[in-house]
């Protein structure tokens, strides 16, 4: 093992870090580093006061630039990006490790405050930091107190500042104590390769149209303004936005509205007209802000026009699968407009009334075009390839579904086959408009993971005309004709409880299940593990003893959990499929197709003109690991001058 340097730093910018993130808040003009505390080899910590003139220690300038010293920080993106734009040259992610994807990999919270707790260090974060860092890493108010000041130097509250360098000092110790706990549990080699591709990824960036994202903001202004006038004249209200009025106008116009929600709006509409009619779909227009993701990506571009930091490397830490940042990728609307081109050229020559004549929202029209913003830079294409059906594909995989198996190796019409299998219809009588696809698309959606008909319906199946006593002989059906599927839930369920209660390691088909150092550890055919923290049994929302354990709930907050088969099933099955796409990243990348952004199932790669093909890079996505034998695999893909949903 080589040197170490485990670092720290304080630094201050006038873009806000949160919003915008890392790469847009180093590239200010105003960006510079304050503070910068390390330790070598765990030796005692030294900081090192840039903001009062000293100088970085040549031995630490050099290990900073030296592949032979691993560099060591939590969330080490942000000291990596920051020193890169610090020394005016690029510094690659190679020699990095960082802490945080370590905790993470065991299911741990991702603020270092946090992690420190749930370990119980002895070192502690500063609570005092928060306060420190407003006062001297952000721009302040200018008041008469202050004379004017629109910024905080150490020469303005030297004892905060002495303070402010213990507290730099302590983020290392603390990140020592984290690294000393989960020593036993290294990021394996395999995941610190993705996690330096990631880190390519992230540095490179994706372009962004701000022509088109600029006229948007600016056509969703002006369209609001058209829309609250009108709603305006047509109620006399003095906020024609504000939920009450709202309410009491149509109660006067003898219409109780128990909710304003877009479900509800919309069901009033089919059974109003006049005015009524008019204001609610107002309220729809008023309501549909398509703009957050263009002032996102307005906020978080660089000099460079690109958009870095859009993912985030083990994001999801109960399956390992990646996150979106600044501009949330993972959620963009789809694009249905038939003559997207059109739209998009419309708005970005900012002819807006021609956009109101043509089409029957604004909104809607801006919101199906913000996929559209991301474009390659001249010269490129994208070329886009996604998995088909991966989900459904790894299920019957590992619970042994040889029916569907056969269908993923054949045809893959998985909806038209669960029909039939349910329904006991020849395939060729179910087409694609056909009631019985519909539910069989419904069923292959809501069902794999132990729904029932409360999935069904959170799917949408009553807006399908469907009625609720239709859905449990629906859900039986499904069930019934993926009998191995359904046994792969309890069984999974009782491995995991017997790993838990009688510290056995338990084998459920390629899936092993082992309880050490107070986790659960559940291997995946890949061999990555995933980790439940201090899993324990105890009386569940079904008033049965389930398995609990610690994590990050829905609330963000660190709290008990419960989990049952099903769950961990679908757990399984979403890190098998992340693990999938994470190789599949490895060979796209390394055969020349740059990737910029990649979401879900799908990889987006800025290709130059004349390289590479479409089938090419689907072939490269389809291609088995030693570990998925017997897996069918197929990639789907196009290619375009700007990012859209074929």
């Amino acid at each position: 093992m080589g040197r170490i340097l485990e670092a720290d730093i304080e630094s201050y910018s006038d873009v806000d870090l949160i919003k915008c993130g890392v790469y847009a808040y180093a590239d200010s003009p105003a960006f510079e580093i304050l503070l910068f505390a390390y330790s070598f080899d765990g030796g005692e910590t030294q900081i090192i006061d840039l903001a009062q003139g000293e100088q970085l220690p040549a031995e630490v300038e050099d290990a900073i630039f030296d592949v032979s010293v691993t560099k060591t920080a939590y969330n080490a993106n942000f000291e990596r990006t920051c020193l890169s734009k610090h020394f005016g040259r690029y510094i690659p992610p190679e020699s990095w490790h960082c802490s945080a994807v370590q905790a993470a990999m065991l299911a741990l919270p991702r603020s270092l405050e946090d992690v420190g707790r749930v370990l119980g260090l002895d070192e502690q974060k500063m609570k005092e930091g928060k306060e420190l860092i407003r006062y001297f890493c952000v721009p302040c108010k200018p008041t008469k107190a202050n004379g004017g000041r629109t910024r905080n130097l150490p020469c303005h509250a030297p004892e905060k500042w002495e303070l402010f360098k213990t507290y730099c000092k302590r983020d290392v110790d603390v990140e020592k104590s984290i690294r000393r706990k989960l020593h036993n549990f290294p990021i394996p080699e395999s995941e610190m390769e993705l996690y330096r591709l990631d880190q390519r990824i992230n540095d490179r960036g994706v372009l962004v149209d701000m022509g088109l994202v600029e006229q948007a903001i600016s056509c969703e202004r002006l369209h609001k303004e058209v829309v609250t006038k009108r709603a305006y004249e047509l109620t006399g209200l003095e906020n024609p936005n504000s939920v009450a009025q709202l309410k009491g106008w149509l109660g006067d116009k003898g219409m109780a509205a128990e909710s304003l929600s877009k479900k509800a709006v919309a069901d009033m509409i089919a059974e109003t007209d006049g005015e009524v009619e008019e204001l609610l779909k107002l309220r729809l227009l008023m309501a549909k802000t398509s703009v957050k993701k263009y002032e996102a990506m307005e906020r978080s571009v660089c000099s460079d026009g690109r958009v870095h930091g859009l993912l985030q490397f083990y994001g999801a830490n109960r399956t390992g699968r990646f996150a979106g940042r600044l501009v949330q990728i993972q959620n963009l609307p789809q694009n249905h407009i038939p003559d997207l081109e059109l739209a998009r050229d419309l708005v970005k020559q900012g002819r807006f009334e021609d956009i109101e004549l043509l089409y029957d929202s604004t909104p809607n029209v801006l919101s199906e075009l913000i996929r559209t913003a991301f474009i390659p830079k001249p010269g490129c294409r994208f070329v886009v390839a996604d998995f088909s059906a991966i989900e459904a594909r790894v299920l019957a995989w590992l619970s042994g579904e040889q029916w569907r198996l056969d269908v993923f190796t054949s045809h893959g019409k998985i909806y038209e086959a669960s029909a039939s299998s349910m329904f006991h219809v020849p395939m060729e009588e179910i087409t694609k408009g056909s009631p019985l696809r519909q539910k069989g698309k419904l069923a292959e959606l809501g069902l794999g993971f132990g729904g029932a008909s409360g999935a069904l319906i959170s799917m949408g199946a009553l807006d399908m005309g469907l009625t609720e006593d239709e859905l449990p002989p629906l859900v039986a059906a499904w069930r019934k004709a993926n009998p191995h599927i359904t046994q792969f839930w309890w069984d999974v369920d009782a491995a995991a409880v017997k790993a838990v209660t009688e510290k056995q390691k338990m084998k459920v088909g390629k899936i092993i299940f082992e309880y050490k150092s107070g986790i659960l550890f559940i291997t995946l055919p890949s061999g990555r593990k995933l980790s439940y923290v201090k899993p324990r049994m105890a009386v569940n929302k079904f008033g049965r003893d389930g398995l609990t354990y610690e994590g990050i709930s829905e609330n963000k907050k660190w709290s008990w959990i419960e989990t049952y088969g099903p769950k961990l099933v679908e757990n399984i099955v979403q890190g098998t499929a992340r693990d999938l796409l994470a190789e599949a990243m490895l060979r796209v990348e390394e055969k020349g197709y740059p990737i910029v952004m990649h979401c879900h199932d799908e990889i987006i790669a800025e290709v130059s003109e004349g390289s590479g093909s479409v089938e090419e890079m689907c072939e490269i996505m389809a291609v088995q690991p030693k570990w998925a034998a017997g897996l069918p695999l197929r990639a789907d893909g196009y290619e375009c001058k700007f990012y859209q949903k074929q």
